[in-house]
């Protein structure tokens, strides 16, 4: 009596089935809200600059608005920081844009020249 047991070929046994990955599951679509984000930050951080703070705050807000309404499944603190620092970069700007371009020119216009003694 032998203790023997056949091994199996390996041609004919049934190889697993060959599945694929199942795709990673898509995120909300955020792409208005995000982009909305970024230049309401853009615009407070170049307030100093002339024109790009404006530009950057007014696209803030329409894209932050425009974000809250189309789409649902992103963040909505995301679209309401874009609106907000949208609204305050365009505040900056202003107030920074008076004191640095118009200030001058009315000091200057009406004292003569800004270094007088």
């Amino acid at each position: 009596m032998t203790d023997a047991t056949p091994t199996p070929d390996p041609a004919a046994t049934p190889a697993a089935p060959a599945y694929a990955a199942a795709p990673a599951a898509a995120g909300p679509k955020q792409t208005l809200s995000l982009v909305g984000f970024i230049l309401g930050i853009a615009s407070i951080v170049f307030s100093a600059a002339p024109l790009l703070p404006l530009g950057a705050g007014i696209a803030a807000i329409i894209l932050g608005v425009k974000a809250r309404k189309s789409e649902p499944g992103a963040p909505k603190w995301m679209a309401t920081t874009a609106i907000i620092t949208g609204i305050v970069g365009i505040i900056l700007s202003i107030i920074i844009g008076f004191l640095i371009y118009i200030l001058p020119i009315i000091l200057v216009a009406t004292y003569g020249s800004i270094n007088t003694y």
